[in-house]
């Protein structure tokens, strides 16, 4: 099996010392970093169109850096001052310590599963029943969480921070790829909003996460290789896995 070119769905990575020039350099393979997505927060018109008071709510509660960023940014945007004993609940203890970057960070007042999952921060929300909650979210949130929530009769609400927006390919840029390497499902519909004639064939198509595993099925086409696995818990691992197994550019 030949694979010469892949695209991988991601900002190039900072360090030379990614696992993917590893790759590239091991089985002799050109890999291009290209987003099909990008990230964009709500302007404060479109923000406010929601009618979302921020200081209704004595508790904040994120599942991704970004919507820390943007929910800081709005609330500064707005010159709202959040109150110091506003409570935070997060989805992982990455996510948690992130909030250093604009708020004293003290363990009384953020709160996280030691787990990363989100079924566990339901039940750490739960104990904390008092407090009205806010769940900072993207226009294409995960509406499981949320109802997860509702089902434990929890005080929430949710308002979206940012938006997910297709990164359109040029009418002239080259799509000659052997593997695309995708993280979220909104690249997966980036993909055939750019080619709505896009025909797999031998084109092998890799997925992180199980919502764009799904994604990849539910758009009729062939899912090649799937991360994470108990033996691959990254996207490269996986990746490697293949090529070994099935002896990837092997003369």
């Amino acid at each position: 099996m030949k694979v010469k070119r892949m695209l991988v769905s991601q900002p190039k990575p900072a360090t030379e010392k990614s696992p993917y020039y590893t790759l590239a350099q091991k089985y002799g393979v050109d890999i291009n970093f290209r987003p099909f997505i990008r990230v964009e927060g709500l302007t404060l018109r479109e923000f406010r169109a929601q009618k979302i008071e921020i200081l209704d709510y004595s508790a904040i509660i994120f599942t991704a850096r970004t919507a820390i960023d943007h929910f800081f940014r709005l609330a500064a945007e707005m010159r709202i001052t959040i109150p110091e004993d506003m409570k935070y609940f997060c989805n992982s203890e990455t996510i948690a310590n992130y909030l250093q970057k604009y708020i004293q960070y003290r363990k009384r007042k953020v709160h996280f599963p030691a787990s990363g999952k989100f079924e566990e921060l339901v039940t750490i929300i739960k104990k904390h029943s008092s407090e009205k909650y806010l769940m900072a979210v993207a226009d294409v949130n995960k509406d499981t969480n949320f109802k997860l929530l509702e089902a434990a009769k929890v005080n929430v609400d949710r308002a979206t921070f940012y938006k997910t927006v297709s990164n359109d390919f040029a009418p002239d840029e080259p799509f000659d790829y052997d593997m695309l390497v995708f993280f979220s499902p909104e690249g997966i519909n980036s993909l055939l909003k750019n080619f709505p004639d896009f025909q797999q064939g031998d084109t092998l198509i890799a997925t992180f996460g199980e919502s764009t595993s799904k994604a990849v099925e539910n758009a009729g086409l062939r899912l090649d290789i799937k991360a994470p696995a108990p033996d691959c818990p990254s996207m490269p691992a996986a990746i490697e896995k293949f090529f070994k197994d099935n002896k990837v550019n092997k003369k």
